[in-house]
């Protein structure tokens, strides 16, 4: 499943002689001549698509550089409160104390620490979270792997084996549902036929709203540090 970006809004333009991308702050824009294919348009996409996510998450670390505060709370797809994050000096990168709902990061690389929390919380929660999506609605996979993905959100492999992206934790928990949802389905669709999108609706009703806010929803800055 792909997109960390934001959907990308195609214009058929009369006088256009080829295809022209821009990657702005909140968009993309793809201008076609009007005699393009949507052969043509798909193969101009994947072709850019490595141009497109490094040029977007430059536009994302611009765009926050006014605001480049450190959250002090962070909102994780399963937990009903948000969990609050403390800065100090510290020898450990990160201090999750679950039974107390505290999370201590330390200011050396405060950037890099918060990321590396989510990574391992991540790891640690995804892989039984689709195990439960999976029990609920009855389809099956092979292996889950929790990857740092640039370009996708998930993924489902011809064996079944199931990728999910880490930032997903920061999503609220019906969005993270849908993803799960969504690799699960190509387990029997491995398209996106009609019949795909068909058996997603049938175990996400609102999956066309979940779609629009994943595709449509930055990751704060700190997660794009190294």
């Amino acid at each position: 499943m792909t997109h960390t970006l934001p959907e990308i809004q195609i214009t058929h333009h009369a006088r256009a002689t080829r295809l022209r991308l821009r990657v702005e702050p909140t968009q993309i824009r793809l201008t076609v001549p009007k005699i393009c294919t949507k052969k043509q348009i798909q193969a101009f996409l994947q072709q850019s698509e490595q141009w497109m996510i490094e040029t977007w998450q430059k536009q994302q670390k611009k765009s926050g550089q006014l605001d480049r505060s450190l959250p002090i709370q962070l909102n994780l797809f399963n937990l009903e409160q948000p969990l609050p994050v403390i800065y100090k000096t510290q020898k450990q990168s990160f201090i999750f104390d679950e039974q107390n709902h505290q999370l201590w990061v330390s200011e050396r690389q405060p950037e890099q620490y918060l990321k590396a929390f989510v990574i391992a919380y991540a790891k640690h929660h995804l892989q039984h979270f689709l195990k439960q999506v999976s029990y609920e609605i009855g389809l099956e996979y092979s292996a889950c792997n929790i990857r740092q993905a640039k370009s996708r959100w998930g993924s489902c492999s011809a064996k079944h084996d199931i990728m999910l992206n880490s930032g997903l934790v920061l999503f609220p928990r019906e969005i993270t549902r849908y993803v799960c949802v969504h690799e699960l389905v190509h387990t029997v669709y491995f398209d996106h036929s009609v019949h795909f999108w068909a058996k997603v609706a049938e175990y996400d009703p609102n999956f066309k709203s979940h779609r629009h806010t994943l595709k449509n929803t930055a990751l704060p800055f700190w997660w794009f540090s190294s």
